[in-house]
This record gives structure tokens, sequence and C-alpha cells, in this order.
């Protein structure tokens, strides 16, 4: 399909010298760019929820630095 783009001069400029780069047209580079930003917008579902993991409990608060240090051993 044929259709008219306004590009500023300077990225009309960059696109022609990155087709000529690659071998391509530029029209077939600003379709696969079109088609790339398209595919990272587009919805992806969920992540899975992280799985609980059993610690067996705070040993010490790690904001009381002197007990953090008598359990670690460095006093």
């Amino acid at each position: 399909m044929k259709t008219t783009l306004n590009l500023d001069a300077a990225i009309l400029a960059r696109l022609k010298a990155e087709a000529a780069r690659r071998g391509q047209t530029m029209s077939s580079l600003v379709e696969t760019a079109l088609r790339n930003l398209f595919d990272q917008t587009e919805e992806r579902p969920p992540l899975p929820p992280l799985p609980d993991l059993a610690s067996g409990g705070a040993r010490v608060d790690v904001a009381n630095r002197s007990a953090l240090y008598d359990v670690l051993g460095g006093r």
C-alpha cells in the first residue's frame, strides 16, 4: 500500500543512510521498525507469581546492628 509520510529532514537522511547500509529499501526499514514498535507495546500475559519460600523465620532484626554482629560472630 502506498502512503505519504512527512518526516524531518534529519530523520529522512538517517533513514536513507541506514537503509543503504543494510541494503534495504527505506519502506522495508520503516515497516520493520514499526513492527518492532508494535510488538513491544502489545499486552503480554502477566508473569506468574513468585514462589513463597519458607526461610525458617528471621534470626535477627537486620536493622539492629549489634544483634546482627552477634549472630554473624563479628563481635
